[in-house]
């Protein structure tokens, strides 16, 4: 089996600042050595905090250049939903409600979740690879 990895929009971030570390996430993908997902909403997140920093502009033709490669785009259905509102709940103070969703989405596809956010790692409901900034 293939290995499959969740990235969350701070690894993301790192790929387009070059960093190498996290450029093997994606090339996997490309090679078809890992299945590469990311959710809908930390795509989302990964896109307005992109433009705050590069533009309007910019930020969209990452997102052009994320939608056209084989990372998976994961939507939100009832049942993500449910299970974020769930984890928000339980990690109120602690998780962001796109972690909540990242979380989640990284438990449905029993996925191990690559993430630059300590608090996902720390909560343990997923099996994670943490990238420090």
């Amino acid at each position: 089996m293939r290995r499959r990895y969740l990235l969350d929009a701070g690894v993301l971030a790192l790929y387009f600042a070059g960093r190498e570390d996290v450029r093997i996430y994606v090339d996997s993908a490309y090679s078809g050595a890992a299945e590469v997902y990311m959710c809908e909403v930390n795509l989302a997140e990964f896109l307005y905090n992109y433009a705050r920093v590069f533009g309007w502009s910019i930020a969209l033709s990452r997102h052009s250049f994320i939608r056209s490669s084989p990372i998976r785009i994961v939507g939100v259905d009832e049942e993500l939903t449910v299970e974020a509102a769930r984890l928000k709940l339980k990690y109120y103070n602690v998780l962001s409600l796109a972690d909540c969703y990242l979380i989640a989405l990284g438990k449905r596809l029993r996925a191990r979740v690559v993430t630059t956010d300590s608090r996902v790692r720390d909560v343990g409901e997923v099996s994670t690879e943490f990238v420090k900034l």
